[in-house]
């Protein structure tokens, strides 16, 4: 999906914009004002791609060795948020660069179409001493923000988003707790060449009207390979959603991105216990990659923290969405009392239009850290993104507790793995609930595959709520790994999420 623009009113706009001396990419606080329109995000994305990419001024040495309880420190004060006095139900507070934070963004807010830059002033935070303010002040620019909106209740204004770091942006629907996040652009992830982490380098975000209960962001994305231009509507509600319009411009042949980028993390869970001594029952912000294929296969693949690197591919043409997802939503499936793994949200990107043919990519990396990321999920286009022609897409990505299933579909719920009773075979266990209503559970055929070994033994018993539990037990062949496919099918129909996993050898 290509658009054209016009470079003639691009030329003008800036010819316009550098006689009022605003610069387009973050115009510090200056008191002056511009006509916005989307147009402007995307005439800047188009002219930063014709020039070569430049990173941005770091912050000071003082700020970046401030340690974590330092620059936690530093609070946005509350009398300063904007729009915090006004009839409008969103506002807006401000993160201070510093610590991980090496660089920082420029940041308008945009009232009857004209844009103004929000100024960072020596008032604007409070930190543990005034040699910080200052600091903090003298950058003159922030490290990101997060928006307010009554979300639980309607006398508090909840946080329910945050854009902070490089382009990665999160979000929280009714009920929950942050966990993973999501990206503007995944580039080169896995590559032997390295991973580029664009980053957003400008905010413009649309003051809504008293009565409005959406709001829309539009942010400015830069890369050594790409620029590109976003624009986020987004609805705080159950769950929170967000429409994502999105115009690329690359420097180079762009072959490996990724759209719809996510970002987790998987510890250990029924399918791997840890190794380590650790009174909880399972760590992860999701446990596990849903996808909708073009072909209507609704598929589940459980995630897993593996000891080398490893890197999964589902080819499909036109996916209907795909999405990371926590499943287990009982405190008893973690026992954790202070994480509560179990009320954070699953992401779902939903494509808007046709995104041709490609593969949802799943990167699993090994660690031994809670603390650390280390699940990627993203579709990647099969043709590359190539220099001199604008590249636009667009998707809804929505934050609920699980993805939504037709009553025809069952659910996996479950999965575990051990071995064989009595024996020294794999055997995965695999919980099915939600089966249709008045089909027999001897009359499903529960049709398994391998991509190396063969089947020992397929065992089926009922479950609750009209489910079933499956044990596959396999003989792997002296394979280390092995991809396996379980789907349940009544009269050749499927009636029930495909189950999909790689098992490897310990």
């Amino acid at each position: 999906m290509f658009s054209s623009f016009h470079t003639a009113s691009r030329r003008h706009f800036l010819a316009a914009v550098a006689a009022l001396g605003v610069l387009v990419l973050g115009s510090r606080a200056s008191g002056q004002t511009q006509r916005f329109s989307r147009q402007i995000v995307i005439d800047a994305a188009q002219d930063l791609a014709e020039q070569a990419f430049s990173l941005p001024p770091p912050v000071s040495d003082a700020l970046l060795a401030l340690d974590y309880d330092k620059y936690r420190s530093i609070r946005y004060r509350k009398k300063a948020a904007i729009w915090g006095n006004t009839p409008t139900r969103f506002s807006i507070e401000l993160f201070a660069p510093g610590n991980l934070y090496g660089s920082g963004v420029d940041i308008s807010v945009v009232e009857n179409g004209e844009a103004f830059p929000v100024p960072v002033r020596s008032d604007t935070f409070e930190a543990q001493t005034p040699e910080i303010a200052k600091l903090v002040a003298t950058v003159g620019q922030v490290a990101g923000f997060r928006l307010h909106y009554p979300l639980n209740r309607d006398d508090y204004e909840d946080e329910f988003v945050v854009f902070q770091g490089a382009s990665y942006f999160r979000a929280v629907s009714q009920g929950q707790s942050y966990g993973l996040s999501a990206r503007g652009l995944a580039i080169d992830v896995a590559e032997a060449s390295g991973e580029e982490f664009p980053i957003f380098r400008k905010f413009w975000i649309e003051r809504p009207s008293s009565r409005a209960d959406s709001i829309v962001v539009h942010a400015l994305l830069d890369s050594p390979s790409v620029a590109g231009a976003y624009r986020f509507g987004i609805y705080p509600d159950t769950p929170t959603r967000m429409d994502v319009d999105v115009t690329l411009f690359a420097r180079r042949p762009l072959r490996h991105i990724g759209l719809g980028a996510l970002t987790s993390m998987y510890l250990f869970g029924s399918m791997d216990a840890t190794s380590r001594p650790d009174y909880r029952s399972a760590v992860h912000d999701s446990n596990g990659l849903a996808m909708h294929t073009g072909a209507g296969e609704y598929l589940w693949r459980p995630l897993n923290n593996p000891d080398d690197l490893q890197v999964s591919a589902f080819m499909d043409e036109n996916p209907k969405g795909f999405g990371l997802i926590q499943r287990n939503r009982k405190l008893e499936d973690f026992q954790d009392l202070e994480a509560n793994y179990q009320s954070r949200p699953s992401a779902w990107v939903s494509p808007r239009g046709n995104w041709g043919k490609g593969h949802v990519a799943l990167v699993e990396i090994p660690t031994r850290a809670e603390t650390n990321d280390n699940i990627v999920a993203y579709w990647r286009p099969r043709l590359p993104v190539l220099p001199g022609m604008p590249f636009s897409f667009a998707y809804q990505l929505s934050w609920p507790d699980d993805r939504q299933l037709p009553d025809a579909i069952a659910r996996v719920q479950r999965s575990a793995y051990g071995l064989m009773l009595g024996g020294q075979y794999p055997q995965m266990v695999i919980d099915y609930v939600g089966l249709p209503a008045g089909v027999l559970l001897q009359d499903i055929d529960f049709e398994v595959g391998f991509s190396k070994g063969s089947l020992i033994e397929i065992i089926v018993q009922p479950g609750g709520f009209h489910g079933a539990r499956v044990f596959v037990s396999f003989d792997a062949g002296g394979a280390t790994a092995t991809e396996i496919r379980l789907q349940p099918k009544f009269k050749g129909a499927a009636i029930g999420e495909t189950w999909l996993y790689r098992w490897l050898a310990a």
